[in-house]
């Protein structure tokens, strides 16, 4: 069934990007498994008819809080991005504010960054893994 197959790719992508996630050096790994997460989230709204009332509520809950948690952090390294960018082009007189500014979200984005510790432990992420794949299963059957 085309519901059981898209939730278990999307899931599947949630999962493949997990690694290094928690990396500050490397934000493109947050993007990666938002846009991963926000996809599955996307697979369970369209396909909701199609799964079990309870498994589908629960699951599409611990994606939502997962997906929150990647998006305080990746907006906090959004921010920082482009700050830095800009810090490049302005004059002088205004780069030491923005400096500033940049150090800040710094500091918002490490606070993030452990908010989503949980969110993508081992044993959580296996706990979703494995109540998506009875999700899955619920609709093959």
């Amino acid at each position: 069934m085309a519901a059981a197959r898209a939730v278990e790719v999307r899931s599947n992508e949630v999962f493949e990007h997990s690694a290094g996630v928690l990396d500050l050096e490397d934000v493109e790994r947050v993007h990666d498994m938002r846009v991963a997460t926000r996809r599955l989230r996307a697979a369970l709204e369209i396909f909701q008819p199609c799964f079990p009332r309870k498994r589908h509520r629960k699951a599409l809950k611990k994606v939502k809080a997962l997906a929150d948690a990647l998006g305080e952090r990746r907006d906090a390294d959004v921010e920082i991005a482009l700050l830095e960018d800009l810090a490049n082009v302005v004059e002088e007189v205004d780069r030491d504010a923005l400096l500033a500014l940049i150090a800040e979200l710094c500091d918002r984005q490490r606070e993030a960054n452990e908010a989503l510790v949980p969110y993508v432990a081992s044993k959580r992420l296996k706990k979703l893994r494995r109540r998506l794949k009875k999700l899955v299963k619920a609709v093959e059957a």
